[in-house]
């Protein structure tokens, strides 16, 4: 290995180390409690470095977003595959829900923060694109009237993660919901 490429490596981990360090504190306390200053201390760099990393706490902030949906896109196609064809969206929509309960931070970074990550745009990041696909592809494949009930029901599922999440509707008819919003969808025209 040569300098450079090592030189290469340990910028690639550092960058990680901070993204995974902000996504900790960022669970474990907020992301309002996420600062340079404790960032820097976490990771054990001084805040030039961040800033030789990324622009600013928003770009942080983004880096764990499109790491939270890529992972998210991973659980979303594990559960469709598993799943039999006839329960590909629900499926999906309990990996949605579960992925969004058991990484909040994460999944505010994702979908409810300002960002700068482009959505339904030429320049949308690839694991935004694999996982908007993965929630299309339970529909059937890829065409407009998949891909329009792919937004619906993301759009559901976003608002009932938000929702449970801020205690404004109860654990105990998530279910339920699911049922009714999965039969919508089964009863949606061609």
């Amino acid at each position: 290995m040569t300098a450079t490429e090592r030189r290469e490596r340990q910028r690639a981990e550092r960058h990680q180390l901070i993204i995974t360090a902000a996504r900790e504190l960022a669970e474990s306390e907020g992301w309002e409690a996420v600062t340079t200053r404790k960032l820097a201390d976490k990771v054990e760099y001084s805040q030039p470095v961040l800033y030789g990393h990324f622009a600013n706490m928003e770009a942080i902030r983004d880096a764990v977003a499109i790491e939270g949906i890529a992972e998210m896109a991973e659980q979303l196609r594990a559960a469709r595959e598993a799943a039999p064809a006839s329960e590909g969206v629900r499926a999906v929509c309990t990996a949605y829900l579960a992925f969004a309960a058991a990484h909040p931070a994460a999944y505010q970074a994702m979908f409810t923060l300002p960002t700068k990550v482009k959505f339904a745009h030429a320049e949308t990041p690839a694991p935004l694109r694999a996982a908007f696909g993965e929630i299309v592809s339970a529909f059937g494949p890829f065409d407009d009237r998949n891909a329009a009930l792919a937004e619906l029901i993301w759009g559901s599922l976003h608002g009932m993660a938000v929702l449970l999440r801020s205690g404004r509707i109860p654990e105990a008819a998530q279910e339920q919901r699911l049922d009714l919003l999965i039969a919508l969808f089964a009863n949606a025209p061609a």
